[in-house]
């Protein structure tokens, strides 16, 4: 057993070693990834981290590590697809790609070389197939309860699959890139909140990660917790939580954040 509904305040690697096998269903996180904000002056070791979450992750659970790349010097730096194929060396599964697209990026610097920088990467890591998975529906169908006579997929192997009498539903399957607005929502817009972390998730990603690879009373981490925004998102839709932080500032602050969130949404109860 683990202890839930906590933030403990310490270096995610010493945190996680005490933390059983096989314990969490889901983690969802963004690390201080290559130095683009000051994270109160901390860093992290990457390698051991990811290791220490295969052990802790269930077979079937899920890791969601949202990351994006510095440019410097003219070049991307390219440590999350460095991330990546580490994740996938020691036995994880690279289960999607996914994108998290700003609706509300930086201004763009007219001495630029490149195009305007408005994406980061949302790879979704699996120990085996998932056991858990809540595709988001909520594109809509143009024309919905239409019965399609034939319709193909192509299989890995590039024969085809053929659905028959297939009926649309009202909604699809959203594609793999989100898109949300950028900064500090909800909580953080109270004004003594506006300077309270440097680089704060959407709520909605969290949200829609938390529904997708998770069901209510599973186990969410986050060992970068931050400002709180996975615990107070999985709290609301009632998972038991657990988050790190090696700042005793941002542990305060998520703190705060948790116990202000109303638990559970309308419709989310176990």
């Amino acid at each position: 057993m683990i202890e839930t509904g906590v933030i403990h305040c310490g270096e995610c690697l010493e945190v996680l070693a005490t933390f059983p096998d096989n314990c969490i269903d889901l983690t969802v996180t963004s690390p201080p990834y290559d130095n683009l904000r000051d994270y109160n002056g901390f860093v992290f070791d990457f390698e051991p981290i990811a290791q220490q979450l295969y052990r802790v992750t269930k077979p079937g659970g899920v890791v969601v590590w949202v990351v994006n790349d510095q440019t410097k010097n003219g070049s991307e730096s390219g440590t999350s697809f460095e991330q990546a194929l580490y994740f996938k060396s020691i036995g994880f599964r690279l289960h999607d790609t996914m994108i998290y697209k700003k609706k509300n990026s930086a201004f763009f610097d007219p001495r630029n070389k490149r195009y305007k920088s408005v994406i980061e990467y949302m790879f979704v890591f699996s120990i085996g197939s998932p056991i858990t998975v809540n595709l988001i529906k909520d594109v809509l169908t143009k024309q919905p309860g239409r019965t399609v006579k034939k319709a193909t997929a192509l299989n890995q192997n590039g024969s085809k699959r053929v659905f028959a009498d297939y009926k649309l539903s009202k909604f699809q399957v959203r594609g793999n890139a989100w898109e949300y607005t950028a900064g500090r929502d909800g909580w953080h817009r109270r004004k003594d909140r506006v300077t309270s972390h440097p680089a704060p998730f959407p709520e909605a990603l969290a949200r829609d990660h938390i529904i997708s690879w998770s069901n209510p009373g599973d186990i969410v981490l986050d060992p970068f917790v931050g400002s709180g925004t996975t615990p107070a998102e999985a709290k609301k839709l009632n998972r038991q939580y657990i988050g790190i932080d090696i700042s005793a500032e941002y542990c305060e602050l998520a703190r705060r954040r948790i116990a202000s969130a109303k638990v559970p949404l309308p419709g989310m109860e176990a």
